[in-house]
């Protein structure tokens, strides 16, 4: 069945974790971006009217464009990933996308709680392993990732590869 997924897709990453996004991780050759999954699984494409894109801009709209770091890595059992700092915005936005869409919760409701991560590895614990350790010593050399979230992006995988099916901009941070 098809669905879509809330991402904010983080380029800035691609240079210390695309080589091992591509053999670690499947859904690259799915077409899927460095990102950071807001909320999944989310609706089948085929029912997202005009009228849902216009309540998850709302909601997303409470949330100003904001500067986050990528300089630690985490591990699920079989992923590894880089974590945002600060993570707060990542959480913000999700309870916010389930609160005006509770019928999908993240990840199916598998897990209490939500932890913001970038997937550099997924689906098999060695794997995970060794690519959590070449990640930790590529920010040991370079530092951490910095990036700039300032739109959240709807994907759908409904051809099989994921493709954008919208893009949410988020407000400027006063000030900026």
């Amino acid at each position: 069945m098809p669905i879509s997924a809330f991402a904010v897709k983080v380029p800035a990453a691609e240079a210390i974790a695309a080589d091992l996004r591509r053999r670690f991780d499947p859904t690259v050759a799915l077409g899927v971006p460095a990102h950071i999954t807001l909320l999944v699984p989310f609706m089948d494409p085929a029912r997202i009217t005009d009228d849902v894109l216009a309540r998850a801009q709302r909601v997303l709209q409470r949330t100003a464009s904001f500067s986050f770091s990528l300089g630690k890595v985490g591990r699920f059992p079989e992923t590894a990933y880089l974590a945002p700092e600060p993570a707060a915005p990542f959480i913000e936005m999700t309870r916010a996308l389930v609160k005006e869409f509770p019928e999908f919760p993240p990840y199916d409701g598998a897990h209490d709680d939500i932890i913001p991560h970038l997937s550099v590895a997924h689906g098999n614990a060695l794997h995970a392993e060794e690519a959590a350790i070449e990640l930790q010593a590529r920010l040991l050399a370079a530092g951490p990732v910095q990036a700039r979230c300032t739109e959240v992006t709807l994907i759908e995988n409904a051809s099989g590869r994921w493709v954008d099916m919208d893009v949410f901009p988020l407000p400027a941070a006063s000030g900026m």
